[in-house]
């Protein structure tokens, strides 16, 4: 179990972060017009939506996505070797991130690049960080869920508060260059949302190149590719076997929160997330 690294009030993983590195990142690093970024808060869908846009990008051929590890296709911005990977590559770059709104490179605010930001309900958030984290050597872990709970609901988890982390990203949900993408939109119609990203991206894809898409990015391809299941993770890493894809479903919180915690964390949602328009978030 590895303690977090804090940079500017937020916690991070402490192994492959420094925050000589974040900081460098926020100030220095040029984000290209002809980039394209996965933003997420942890837990949210972000390898689905890697694997999705991958496949996007070469019509559908699942080629790249069996042979290369998902964290080389699009590097972690914010971490030393995704960062050293990225300085090192050739443009236009495809790259993820986690980083809240307040350390996201500077240079992208002043470009054309294109990010794709998902949501995802925060009790299931909660819950599925809880379960992966708890997993890995990563970060501070907990083998209590309600102790997880009360970390997740005060920021003190990995990137800090959903709640500050979401509300903050939002406010760019009206940009040309920025798609607001849901994890339960995307459960519920995935074909919907390939063919939104296409049209985001400007890809035009035959039918059955979306139906390529479509199979490629399924939670069973995915959990049977080690290029994309994390089963390449080195043991030093992991702990209890660590397993990327556990569930992929919308709803599990019901299996886990008590009464009283549902009560909670629907008073703190309340306070937190006020302002919003009525059906941006479609879990409520």
């Amino acid at each position: 179990m590895s303690d977090y690294i804090w940079f500017e009030g937020i916690p991070f993983p402490a192994i492959d972060y420094q925050k000589e590195i974040i900081g460098e990142i926020r100030d220095k690093f040029v984000i290209r017009d002809e980039d394209t970024i996965i933003l997420t808060y942890p837990k949210s869908g972000t390898n689905w939506l890697i694997e999705t846009v991958c496949l996007i990008q070469n019509k559908g051929n699942p080629e790249c996505v069996q042979s290369v590890p998902i964290w080389d296709r699009s590097p972690w911005i914010e971490t030393k070797s995704g960062y050293q990977n990225l300085t090192n590559k050739e443009g236009p770059h495809l790259m993820s991130s986690h980083l809240p709104f307040h350390l996201f490179p500077r240079s992208f605010f002043r470009s054309k690049a294109k990010v794709i930001y998902v949501i995802r309900n925060p009790r299931d958030v909660l819950v599925s960080g809880y379960f992966f984290w708890c997993n890995t050597n990563l970060v501070k872990n907990t083998d209590s869920l309600t102790t997880y709970f009360e970390w997740f609901l005060k920021g003190n988890v990995p990137y800090g508060s959903w709640f500050v982390h979401t509300r903050d990203w939002l406010s760019m949900r009206e940009s040309e260059n920025f798609l607001l993408l849901s994890y339960e939109d995307m459960k519920k119609d995935t074909m919907r949302t390939i063919e939104k990203i296409c049209d985001f991206l400007g890809k035009k894809l035959e039918p059955e190149e979306l139906d390529m898409v479509l199979k490629y990015s399924s939670f069973q391809a995915m959990k049977e590719n080690k290029m994309s299941n994390f089963s390449l993770i080195t043991d030093d890493l992991v702990t209890n076997g660590l397993v990327l894809m556990r569930k992929g479903i919308t709803g599990d919180w019901k299996n886990h929160f008590t009464e009283a915690q549902a009560e909670a964390f629907d008073k703190v949602f309340q306070e937190k997330m006020a302002g919003f328009p009525p059906g941006l978030f479609p879990w409520e």
